[in-house]
């Protein structure tokens, strides 16, 4: 068998033209690609926009890197740009914050950094008001920190002397049994003859002088009862004797009876003065006409006769209001 023939070489390719030319402006175009890249995405992380600087100070900067975001309503403003350890001995965290994102921090802003669980260091920024003044280029703010991991210790300390507690008020001798001893003993007592009674003076002795004391004020309350009747009673009897009310129609009162008897009096004394007014009259006519002495001792006489009869009216008059009206122990009625 006869081996295969080599084939022919080939003749040589045509030489390409302008090679170097061409492979220059590859290179220049590649290193083109390059820095614009290179340039995009520094614009695109904001290393070219204008910033200010921002110094939050804390006595604790674990969990915090170059590179982490400073977040404000949930939104990236700024971005931590080194970490240094100030003379003080506390942690300097600057932050460069851009420009048109410096808006939202405030001369009264809060700057705190959080320490979760689960997840990294978080640092927030809160501006309550912001009608307060910008905050100012390069200040310097405290930090309010909080680690959710260092409360654990604590909040596992506080759990061991809540549980400790709890096991020192449920012990045989502690405050719970002692309590439920008092429940019980006070439960007896509810059961016993006096009921809450009983639970509330402490003895059945006592008890029993409340519950006795109680009987005697209510038959104290029902004397009392008793006696206001009466009183009203003797009210209604006395306006009725008095002042005629309730009285039967032909009844009156002592002092309708005064007023009447008062009427007659007053009737009386106009007659007696009537009379004495005669009487004048007629001692006028005795001065005048001396010489008719028998008509005029006879008219006297009359006369005499009248006011005494007046009189006696009078005096009956004065002996009926002292019957009916005996309340001034020496009347006295004087006559014009």
């Amino acid at each position: 068998m006869n081996p295969t023939p080599a084939p022919p070489p080939s003749p040589d390719a045509p030489p390409v033209k302008n090679l170097e030319f061409k492979a220059g402006l590859l290179l220049m175009l590649m290193a083109v690609l390059l820095v614009g890249s290179a340039a995009y995405i520094l614009y695109a992380r904001g290393v070219l926009e204008p910033t200010q600087r921002l110094v939050l100070i804390s006595d604790d900067s674990e969990g915090v890197v170059v590179g982490m975001d400073i977040t404000f309503a949930g939104f990236a403003i700024g971005r931590v740009a080194r970490i240094e350890l100030g003379d003080d001995g506390n942690a300097r965290i600057l932050v460069d914050v851009p420009r048109k994102d410096a808006k939202w921090l405030r001369t009264s802003s809060i700057f705190t950094m959080e320490r979760g669980l689960v997840g990294g260091t978080r640092i927030r920024a809160y501006s309550g008001v912001l009608e307060d003044p910008p905050l100012p280029p390069g200040a310097e703010r405290q930090v309010l920190r909080g680690d959710t991991a260092a409360e654990i210790p604590k909040l596992a300390a506080s759990m061991r002397e809540v549980l400790d507690n709890l096991a020192a008020l449920t012990a045989a001798d502690g405050a719970v049994a002692g309590t439920l001893g008092g429940v019980q003993v006070a439960t007896e007592r509810l059961k016993g003859p006096h009921g809450g009674l009983g639970v509330l003076m402490g003895n059945d002795d006592d008890a029993k002088k409340l519950v006795l004391t109680i009987d005697r004020t209510n038959a104290l309350l029902l004397r009392a009862d008793a006696v206001a009747r009466r009183l009203d009673s003797l009210a209604a009897n006395a306006d009725r004797q008095v002042f005629g009310q309730g009285a039967a129609p032909g009844e009156a009162g002592l002092v309708g009876d005064a007023r009447a008897t008062v009427q007659q009096l007053n009737g009386l004394l106009a007659e007696t003065r009537t009379s004495l007014k005669k009487v004048d009259a007629v001692l006028v006519e005795v001065q005048g006409i001396a010489g008719n002495t028998r008509e005029a001792t006879s008219d006297l006489g009359y006369l005499r006769g009248e006011v005494e009869s007046s009189l006696r009216k009078v005096d009956s008059m004065i002996n009926d209001i002292n019957r009916k009206w005996p309340f001034k122990s020496d009347p006295e009625i004087k006559l014009p």
